[in-house]
């Protein structure tokens, strides 16, 4: 599986591209920035940001898109531009076909570090030792969108090899059921079959 990380940001959009399976070492594909000028209009720099994930996706060809899920915070400025970089991310993975998956900073920060309060330098000590990097990934937000692909690599397979093994359970136990459905329905047609057969037997012998 091949995952597009997106560390939501106007100024800065992480972006990781990871590709592994669960149980084993992922490897890095790519990773990097989006910068976008804070002098343009908020609607000119999300289009750089949209242009700049098509062009990610165009060239690495992700299986899918694992977005961070925007949370409260106590700079409402800086909410509204992480949630409008998110919704552009999902948009253009959306437009492509491409699976997108929210996961939240303590859900990455678990499946990476082991704890859900890690910091982010703990994040980005981690991610360069799951991934043998030679250095460590800079900045943080480049470190953040490889940890969001990381997490979903390992997290979302899971998910999806479970989500498989219930829907072919329930498959199973459906065509059970229509045989055991059929099996009735034969069962009464024959006894009914029977039934009419005796009655005409009965006319027939009453009419000797």
């Amino acid at each position: 599986m091949r995952v597009l990380g997106v560390d939501p940001g106007l100024t800065r959009c992480g972006l990781g591209v990871v590709e592994g399976a669960p149980g084993r070492p992922p490897k890095l594909v790519a990773v990097g920035v989006i910068r976008t000028p804070t002098d343009l209009d908020v609607a000119r720099r999300l289009v750089q940001i949209e242009a700049g994930i098509e062009q990610w996706i165009d060239e690495h060809a992700p299986d899918a898109v694992a977005v961070e899920r925007v949370f409260a915070q106590h700079n409402v400025r800086t909410v509204m531009g992480t949630a409008q970089a998110s919704g552009i991310a999902m948009v253009v993975a959306a437009r492509r076909g491409l699976p997108v998956a929210l996961h939240t900073p303590s859900e990455v920060k678990a499946a990476v570090t082991g704890s859900g309060r890690a910091d982010k330098d703990q994040v980005t000590t981690m991610v360069t030792r799951i991934l043998q990097l030679p250095e460590r990934p800079t900045p943080a937000d480049a470190a953040d969108a490889l940890a969001l692909a990381i997490c979903h690599v390992w997290r979302g397979g899971v998910t999806s090899r479970l989500q498989d093994a219930a829907k072919s359970q329930l498959e199973a136990r459906a065509q059970a059921q229509s045989k055991v459905q059929l099996a009735k329905v034969q069962a009464a047609l024959a006894q009914a079959t029977e039934a009419r057969e005796a009655q005409l037997r009965a006319v027939r012998g009453g009419r000797r």
